[in-house]
């Protein structure tokens, strides 16, 4: 039925360029993801009021399984939203590119999620997102025969933050260990590694299929500043690790070893969404039964690609279709 299915937060990501100072104002810790509460939120969404901005629906996975939509494939998200406004821009949003979103996501009361991307001149991006009602999805908003009949479950290292998302996320994996459907995670952030290690190991289990981080999880993952010592903790993980390194490109770890995959060289304006795009572009690329080298290849090219514009996701969803075309 379908070849991705997700499990991530729904948020309505609110892109806007500040200067460093703003985060040393506001006592913002750059490149990483926080959590604020809605009073927060309100505050910060207050202070840059008059700055130019871009919304669209997001949220880690959602980004992932929006590119594989985009590349060619027919992929599904389960999350939680509110009836208000943000959650029916989020549905309308997302579906317009073909994803099937569960029919019970959106519920009375509360808030729907938002995520403030706050982005700095060198390009790095600095998430303050308020997760809403989102914090309580659960294993009731899962459809275990969409599941079943999936390929792939990904889901994003976030859902760790959350006892009821841990939940389901736990409860998807063992849907998928009982039917044949190949389990991916990401790490997400190194906030998620450092303050929910024992949340992150439950999603994790004995093992999954895939693994997806960057250089700075993977070192905070194994408590170690060498890379090599931290590729050994992760294969113990999974059996197929894809660990990104920003310009530079990515590892591919495999049982046919460890291979670099370089990066390509452009000049970087944004880089929200690169690790979810590269997630999305090897998930498509394995679903066509390429190598994960070959797989690890094209994901640094559509996160070069990414890097080159601002927002999260491509301007449209025929842009994913051209990188297909274009690297074939």
């Amino acid at each position: 039925m379908y070849d991705v299915f997700g499990l991530g937060n729904a948020l309505v990501d609110t892109e806007v360029e500040i200067d460093d100072g703003f985060l040393r104002t506001h006592d913002i810790a750059k490149g990483h993801m926080t959590l604020v509460d809605a009073d927060e939120m309100h505050s910060l969404a207050n202070a840059v009021e008059e700055l130019p901005k871009k919304r669209a629906s997001g949220g880690s996975a959602a980004n992932t399984i929006y590119a594989v939509q985009g590349f060619g494939l027919q992929a599904c998200y389960t999350c939680k939203l509110s009836h208000d406004p943000t959650g029916d821009f989020f549905v309308t949003d997302i579906t317009a590119s073909g994803v099937q979103i569960n029919s019970n996501a959106q519920h009375e009361g509360s808030r729907s999620g938002r995520c403030l991307v706050l982005i700095t001149p060198d390009a790095q991006r600095t998430m303050m997102t308020d997760l809403g009602i989102s914090v309580e999805l659960g294993v009731d908003q899962v459809h275990d025969e969409a599941l079943k009949n999936s390929r792939y479950y990904y889901v994003e290292g976030y859902m760790s933050a959350s006892a009821s998302a841990t939940e389901a996320a736990v409860h998807c994996r063992e849907v998928c260990e009982a039917n044949g459907v190949s389990v991916a995670v990401s790490l997400s952030d190194p906030s998620m590694v450092e303050f929910c290690r024992p949340t992150l190991e439950a999603m994790l289990g004995n093992g999954v299929n895939q693994l997806f981080c960057n250089e700075e999880e993977a070192l905070s993952w194994a408590g170690t500043d060498r890379l090599d010592v931290a590729i050994a903790e992760l294969k113990d993980i999974a059996p197929e690790v894809y660990l990104t390194l920003g310009a530079q490109g990515s590892l591919a770890i495999s049982r046919d070893g460890r291979h670099e995959a370089p990066g390509v060289k452009v000049q970087a304006i944004d880089t929200t969404g690169a690790g979810d795009i590269y997630a999305g572009a090897v998930l498509a690329a394995r679903c066509r039964d390429a190598s994960p080298i070959d797989a690890a290849r094209f994901a640094n090219r559509c996160a070069a690609e990414l890097v080159t514009r601002y927002g999260a996701r491509l301007d449209n969803v025929n842009d994913y279709e051209t990188l297909v075309r274009e690297t074939a």
